[in-house]
């Protein structure tokens, strides 16, 4: 008899689950607007669509999962569910120039949980929060008067990277190499670390941390978000020794105050005359590598196809290119006026950026209730922008 019941009880629960979903996905908007929601799925419980989501990026088809539902609903704009979270993906530039032209009055910038938790000491405030103060303190670093500073330094370990990766090889794989590459450079030019030994150290870490920092945040044994938790552990560590060296090395005159961004930091205080403490700071020093490890060797890697594929380019990039390295005396490395005069170089690069953006998208949080070509999107929903403009708009 108890199992009757029990079953009754299953089939009551399921024809009530049954109906929500059917009056649910039918029902009027009820944020308050004229307008129905986009059209779309919210795919399975809890996790949604974000399996199909990550699944197309693993692939090396990110692209898959936008185009697919771009076809089957007739609209740039769709609803889903994305890491635990009610979404809307906009596609296309108009969708873009739309977000973009209302930054912080209809949406705001917004990380899944997942980047929360990976960097634990962030929690204290909100992801957004930490982003304005690193915008805000960024600028000093990077304006191009600073950057000049670097060019020689990026032709040094250029140099020493292809000659160990690259020279008197039948066959390179670009993506890993360009990956090495810009991983390198960028330790040197954040934390000055410069050995390739120390630099290979970080490599598997970052590697794991970069494939579970935006996925489904179940942390259990052998999930990418549980891998990343480990990495982003092990490389906060080591990144606490190098910050404590570097407060001994320039209290002792040992390091500049200039000289990398690790020491810009230690250095600079917030309105108030507070200093950074040394975890924020491993945390910030992290968000910078993770960053720029698979965006900058995407483009380079990207650079390196099309040149391959299209010889005409090809010969208008190796003659300007030979034209500045004819001008240099033996051993000279490159200045800013050499990098002046890359203009067609440079042309190029913008345009394989075009084409191929290295970063696939980027998140959103609506601030209000709002409409956008006729539907209506919710006050804290989160919203998908997609980079592939260029590519939707030939559809």
């Amino acid at each position: 008899m108890e199992f009757y019941v029990s079953l009754l009880s299953l089939f009551v629960v399921i024809v009530s689950l049954s109906l929500h979903f059917i009056f649910y996905k039918n029902k009027p908007s009820a944020t308050g607007l004229s307008g129905p929601l986009p059209p779309g799925k919210t795919g399975w419980p809890v996790v949604g669509e974000s399996l199909e989501f990550l699944s197309t990026g693993w692939k090396g088809h990110p692209e898959k999962f936008i185009f697919d539902r771009i076809a089957k609903h007739s609209s740039y704009v769709f609803r889903t569910h994305l890491l635990g979270e009610k979404a809307a993906v906009f596609c296309g530039a108009n969708g873009n120039k739309f977000l973009f032209s209302n930054e912080n009055k209809l949406v705001q910038s917004w990380w899944p949980n997942s980047v929360n938790k990976v960097f634990p000491s962030s929690t204290q405030t909100s992801s957004k929060e930490e982003a304005i103060k690193m915008r805000k303190m960024l600028p000093n670093f990077l304006k191009p008067e600073a950057l000049q500073r670097y060019i020689g330094i990026m032709d040094h370990i250029a140099q020493r990277h292809f000659s160990d990766g690259w020279e008197n090889k039948n066959e390179v794989k670009v993506f890993p190499l360009a990956n090495r590459y810009t991983f390198w450079l960028a330790c040197r030019l954040f934390v000055s670390v410069e050995d390739p030994n120390h630099v290979a150290k970080f490599a598997d870490p970052f590697n794991a941390l970069a494939s579970g920092l935006i996925s489904i945040p179940i942390d259990l044994p052998g999930t990418p978000f549980n891998r990343a938790i480990k990495a982003s552990n092990f490389i906060r560590k080591e990144l606490v020794a190098i910050i404590k060296q570097r407060k001994i090395d320039l209290a002792e005159g040992k390091a500049s105050p200039t000289q990398d961004i690790l020491s810009h930091m230690l250095l600079t205080s917030d309105e108030n005359g507070k200093f950074m403490h040394e975890l924020d700071i491993s945390d910030k020093i992290l968000g910078l590598l993770i960053g720029g490890h698979d965006t900058a060797s995407s483009a380079c890697t990207f650079i390196v196809k099309f040149l391959a594929e299209l010889p005409e380019i090809y010969e208008g990039v190796y003659n300007e290119q030979m034209e500045i390295a004819n001008s240099k005396a033996p051993g000279e490395l490159l200045n800013w006026d050499d990098i002046q005069r890359m203009k067609y170089s440079w042309n190029v690069a913008c345009e394989v950026l075009r084409l191929a953006p290295p970063l696939q998208g980027a998140f959103r949080e609506a601030l209000t209730d709002f409409m956008y070509n006729g539907f209506s999107i919710p006050k804290g929903w989160k919203v998908n922008i997609t980079r592939r403009a260029h590519t939707i708009a030939t559809l």
